[in-house]
């Protein structure tokens, strides 16, 4: 009787488990297919991404050879080529290269733009805040106060990545704009600062320094005078005469 009752119970289980396979089966087959679709689908994005950021770093090192040699066309085409190829890093990488070149031949409306679509190419704020940095100093020759404060604002936030470098051209661009106490304000918060760079610390005491003993008065006109100086560009061709150096990206 108990090898009966046994396999009577065996029976149902197993009538059980078929009931439980033919009503979820096909949910959990549905899953499984789904995971593995995502799953494929997963390392052919992460594969894309590989072949573009070597594509891209291959074009990268070809536009930096070519500022060596100073040859800026030639650098000019690679970063360009790099700025489409690459991913996003990459891409304001090669921005803030071609904004660059550039710079070394005085298109600064145009290094400006292209620092900021740097800045909208990557959403890292290393990099980011780094792009818009570089573009703020460049629009102090020509900008506003107040264009140039409206760009400084975010980038002085606290826990922004180059909030001292930032805090730096707001107490600068004050300076050269006629607004010594204002830029003091800022050049004691940087003396005082825990997180601010040695350098821009002693650059703080001594701007403090120039605006305590009147010389910092001076700063406006002398800025106003290197504005109005042409900056020579470099020859069309290759052969220019006396040696010539790569074009540095503007740092802050």
């Amino acid at each position: 009787m108990v090898d009966v009752f046994e396999q009577v119970e065996e029976e149902m289980r197993s009538e059980r488990w078929k009931r439980l396979a033919r009503q979820w089966g096909p949910l959990v087959g549905g899953i499984l297919a789904l995971a593995l679709i995502a799953a494929l689908a997963f390392w052919g994005y992460q594969s894309w991404e590989t072949g573009r950021a070597e594509k891209a770093a291959v074009a990268y090192d070809r536009g930096l050879e070519a500022m060596q040699r100073n040859d800026l066309a030639g650098a000019e085409a690679a970063f360009a080529e790099a700025e489409k190829a690459g991913n996003a890093a990459y891409k304001a990488l090669a921005l803030n290269q071609r904004a660059g070149v550039a710079v070394s031949q005085n298109r600064i409306a145009e290094a400006i733009e292209l620092l900021d679509q740097a800045v909208r190419a990557n959403g890292d704020p290393l990099l980011a805040d780094q792009a818009a940095l570089k573009a703020t100093w460049l629009l102090m020759d020509t900008g506003t106060l107040e264009q140039v404060e409206e760009r400084l604002e975010p980038l002085a936030r606290e826990g922004r990545p180059w909030r001292a470098f930032a805090m730096e051209a707001q107490a600068m661009a004050r300076l050269q704009h006629g607004k010594p106490a204002e830029a003091r304000q800022v050049f004691v918060l940087l003396q005082l600062g825990q997180d601010v760079p040695d350098a821009v610390r002693q650059r703080a005491q001594v701007g403090i320094a120039a605006i305590d003993n009147g010389t910092a008065a001076a700063l406006p006109n002398i800025v106003r005078a290197q504005a109005a100086v042409p900056v020579p560009t470099l020859p069309a061709s290759g052969a220019a005469a006396g040696p010539q150096t790569a074009p540095v990206p503007v740092q802050p």
